[in-house]
C-alpha cells in the first residue's frame, strides 16, 4: 500500500514535473493511490492542489487537504472549464495524468494556458509523441514514464527519501482495501469499476504451521 504509489507520485512530481512551491498541479484521479500520494506530497512541497475525481468521492479529496472549490469531475470534460475558472484562466503548472482521449486533450490545453507547462503521464492507454505534443501545444513538456525500467539505485533514493518523509509525519500511509489473493479477479474488476479509494491491496493466507495442531469439528 506504500511504496508504488508513493515512487510514483514522487517521480513523477519531484523528479520529471520538477514541482516547486508556489505552483499549481492538476491531479487526475485524485483519490486514488497515485493521487492521494500525490496530493501529500505536492501540498509539501508547498504547491497548490486542484484534483478530478468521481463525485461521491469528492470528500475524500477534500479532506486530503485541496480546496472546496479545486475538486472536479474527472467524467465529464467540464474540469477543464472548472479549472480554467479557479486559475483565472492561467491554467495550472504541472498536470499529472491518468486520463486518456479528449480528456487528455483537455489537460494539455490546461498545461499549455499559462504559456507552457509540464504534463507528465502516467497512464498506458494513450501515450503520445513528446514531439507532436509540441507542435500541438505550443511550450508544454510532455513526459511519459514507466516505473519499472528506472535505475535501482535511483529507486532506492527515492525511496530513502519517502522514508525519511514518512518518518518525519510529512507523509502518512494511505487507506486500503485488502482482498485475499485467491480472490484476485473480484479485487481487479473493483479496480476497474473505479470503485476503490486509496489502494487495493492483495493479500496471502498465512500458512498452517507444521508443528502445529488442527481440529477439525464435525468430523
Amino acid at each position: 500500500g506504500v511504496p508504488i504509489v508513493f515512487l510514483t507520485a514522487w517521480y513523477g512530481l519531484v523528479e520529471l514535473g520538477r514541482l516547486r512551491a508556489g505552483e499549481s498541479v492538476l491531479i487526475h484521479a485524485a483519490a486514488g493511490g497515485v493521487g492521494l500520494a500525490a496530493t501529500q506530497l505536492a501540498r509539501w512541497l508547498g504547491a497548490r492542489v486542484l484534483g478530478t475525481a468521481s463525485e461521491g468521492k469528492w470528500d475524500v479529496v477534500r479532506d486530503a487537504g485541496v480546496a472546496a472549490g479545486d475538486v472536479f469531475s474527472s467524467r465529464s470534460l467540464d474540469f477543464e472549464h472548472g479549472v480554467l475558472a479557479a486559475t483565472r484562466g492561467r491554467g495550472v503548472d504541472l498536470v499529472l495524468n491518468s486520463l486518456a482521449g479528449p480528456f487528455a486533450d483537455a489537460s494539455l490545453r490546461l498545461a499549455g494556458a499559462g504559456g507552457g507547462g509540464r504534463f507528465v503521464e502516467l497512464g498506458k492507454t494513450d501515450i503520445r509523441d513528446a514531439g507532436q505534443v509540441a507542435a500541438a501545444y505550443p511550450g508544454v513538456q510532455y513526459q511519459a514514464f514507466d516505473l519499472m525500467v528506472l535505475d535501482p539505485d535511483r529507486v532506492r533514493a527515492m525511496l530513502s527519501e519517502l522514508i525519511g518523509l514518512f518518518e518525519r509525519g510529512v507523509l502518512s500511509p494511505l487507506p486500503t482495501t485488502v482482498w485475499d489473493v485467491r480472490r484476485a479477479p473480484e479485487a481487479l474488476r473493483y479496480v476497474s469499476q473505479a470503485r476503490h479509494v486509496g489502494k487495493v491491496v492483495l493479500r496471502a493466507p498465512r500458512p498452517l504451521n507444521p508443528d502445529g495442531t488442527v481440529v477439525v469439528t464435525g468430523g
